[in-house]
């Protein structure tokens, strides 16, 4: 996974638009700030589907509602607390699992690369009981046998189940599932893995991609998220590098590109050679000897 920090300019974006999902991180005491707020708008655009994580809930003035409430109101975004803070500030101990209704207690000595799994703490199970009631309704209302169920009377989805809605709902961006923690001591970073492969798309989710054909303007082209597909990618970014030159970073919409091989360039209408292939790892680099469908290099 590369990440970086980009100006709000028009590289947003670029790299927004060759996104599959996307997480939005908020500062637990700053809430939502008019950076994440534009760059949000510009994820609206390219219809991105976004899971949430307030971070920092051990930083003094931490407010898991407010920061919450803010997301919903400022950013008009549907979402959902799948988690809440165990404990905040100081004394931020780990994060209640809204889908299993139980605690992770992290292990202080572990930098949060260890937790235990607990019942979830009587001063904190009514808050639980109301956040998971409008989990099960929100996950109820994008899965019509959920509904049928919810409308009976009878709420005690299993987690699979509840998973499977939540994801339906996020790549439909009926929901936005929010998560919570602490990045710089560890705690529910681990969680917010397991999120991202849960509940955002991975390539085979996102539609086939439409394009136009070369050698007739007026006529569309259509390439599924395939390997067997007719190889298709979109650059998005040219760096220049000290030490290796020019380097166009792609997103590959279908088919294989191999070292060494010739693509045509849509643009300059010319056929071009890839001399290499490199993942790029901040300021690391990995030679390859092909990318596929869904790679970023």
């Amino acid at each position: 996974v590369q990440t970086c920090a980009l100006p709000i300019s028009i590289e947003v974006e670029r790299s927004l638009r060759v996104l599959d999902g996307a997480v939005a991180v908020f500062d637990a005491k700053e809430g939502v700030e008019p950076q994440s707020e534009t760059v949000w708008r510009q994820a609206d655009r390219y219809n991105v589907p976004r899971i949430c994580f307030i971070n920092k809930m051990d930083k003094a003035g931490a407010d898991f509602p407010t920061a919450f409430q803010s997301i919903k109101d400022r950013l008009g975004a549907p979402a959902v607390a799948v988690q809440l803070p165990l404990g905040q500030e100081a004394e931020l101990e780990g994060v209640i699992d809204l889908v299993a209704m139980k605690a992770n207690r992290f292990k202080d000595d572990t930098l949060g690369a260890e937790w235990t799994v607990e019942e979830i703490p009587a001063e904190f199970k009514v808050q639980a009981d109301e956040a998971r009631a409008v989990l099960v309704e929100a996950a109820s209302e994008v899965d019509d046998a959920l509904m049928e169920r919810y409308l009976e009377g009878d709420t005690d989805f299993s987690d699979d189940k509840l998973i499977r809605a939540l994801r339906k709902g996020c790549l439909e961006q009926s929901i936005v599932p929010v998560l919570t923690g602490s990045a710089f001591k560890n705690k529910g970073v681990q969680q917010l893995m397991d999120a991202i492969v849960n509940f955002l798309p991975s390539p085979l989710d996102v539609p086939a991609i439409q394009g136009v054909d070369p050698d007739d303007p007026e006529k569309t082209m259509e390439r599924k998220p395939s390997d067997d597909e007719p190889f298709s990618a979109l650059a998005f970014k040219i760096i220049n590098d000290p030490f290796v030159g020019q380097l166009t970073f792609l997103r590959v919409y279908s088919g294989v590109l191999e070292a060494g091989t010739g693509v045509l360039n849509s643009t300059k209408g010319k056929k071009e050679r890839v001399g290499r292939l490199l993942q790029m790892h901040a300021n690391n680099r990995e030679e390859l000897k092909e990318v596929r469908t869904g790679d970023r290099k």
